[in-house]
């Protein structure tokens, strides 16, 4: 078996489909999630796909005593893939006090226990809200692309969270780290037994779209239909979550397994944009079923268009983007048609 990984935020979407990946590969996982916007049986779906329970801890990043005692515990830890963070664009315009606490002490706990248990590397998840609104000469975006100013507080928690970590590693932290500035996760697994499935109303499109094509939510509202874009939607780059997910098994094996610089970028995408009208459109395609929605005014925070450059990552990495959009909405369905079945959405 490889190393040992911990995943916080290992039982939320993309936390849950990662967790998956790595042990596929042969890695031993502990992940660590307070359940905030997840539930613990997800680790139950976990072992059903891949046949190995990874080791769970009921814990708040935030809580630095408890997140020493994981540490303690499994002192094999050699690299950490941190997803434990509020992310909502629309909730941290209301709470951005909860986002700046939250989205902060977690990382800054995680970073300070690094040397002490001589864990190797982090890969941080980062987003392409660090870019702002990019220039039209900085579309599709490169890592070179100009940081912005964040559009909302949780835009800016992953900005700030990412010179958190050059700052450290520049202060000589024995430490090397990977931040992937990943675009738009959609999508399930291929065998629907984890997918996006959020407390409460979803705050991201896609759970939306498939709970108003269920009939659970009356109405789908797409805010804004006024941008500059063909349609007057926003456009983003939406990428499947187990692709994804794969790119973090690649990012992990370079920073633990190889000679490489101590902090590096990659943003994760296909590198095609795609409208909020577009893609609605493409899942009635995808699925046969009509989606009732309208449209509303702008929403706080929303970056008009964005869509990313992954050479680098196909390069260095040698990761790409590999499921079609049509097949990555299936899965979205096909996930909700299996809530519905046993009875829990």
């Amino acid at each position: 078996m490889k190393q040992t990984i911990l995943v916080t935020g290992g039982t939320g979407f993309i936390g849950s489909h990662t967790t998956v990946e790595l042990q596929n590969a042969g890695y031993r996982v502990v992940i660590v999630d307070n359940l905030s916007n997840s539930q613990a049986s997800v680790v139950d779906g976990i072992e059903k796909i891949t046949g190995i329970r990874p080791d769970f801890e009921n814990v708040d990043c935030c809580d630095k005593e408890a997140l020493n005692g994981v540490f303690a515990k499994y002192p094999d830890i050699e690299g950490i893939i941190h997803f434990a963070a509020s992310k909502a664009v629309g909730e941290s315009v209301e709470k951005p006090l909860l986002y700046y606490r939250n989205n902060f002490v977690s990382l800054i706990n995680l970073l300070e226990l690094m040397p002490q248990y001589g864990v190797k590397g982090i890969i941080f998840s980062s987003s392409c809200t660090v870019y702002g609104q990019p220039d039209p000469e900085n579309l599709p975006v490169t890592e070179k692309a100009p940081i912005k100013p964040a559009e909302s507080p949780y835009g800016n928690t992953k900005q700030v969270n990412e010179e958190i970590i050059r700052d450290y590693i520049n202060s000589g932290a024995a430490i090397k780290a990977i931040l992937l500035r990943y675009f738009n996760p959609i999508g399930s697994h291929p065998t629907s037994i984890i997918g996006e499935m959020p407390n409460g109303v979803p705050m991201n499109l896609i759970p939306y779209v498939t709970q108003t094509a269920m009939g659970i939510r009356e109405q789908l509202r797409i805010f804004g239909n006024d941008y500059n874009t063909p349609d007057g939607t926003c456009i983003r780059d939406y990428i499947y979550v187990v692709d994804l997910a794969k790119a973090h098994v690649k990012a992990m094996a370079r920073v633990l397994d190889t000679d490489s610089d101590k902090l590096e970028v990659f943003n994760v995408g296909t590198g095609k944009g795609v409208s909020t009208k577009e893609l609605v459109d493409a899942f009635e395609k995808a699925t046969g079923v009509k989606v009732n929605w309208s449209y509303a005014p702008r929403r706080a925070g929303d970056i008009e268009k964005v869509w990313a450059d992954p050479k680098k990552a196909n390069d260095v990495l040698g990761w790409h983007a590999e499921t079609s959009l049509e097949d990555t909405l299936a899965s979205a369905w096909n996930w909700q048609k299996k809530l519905r079945e046993e009875g829990i959405q």
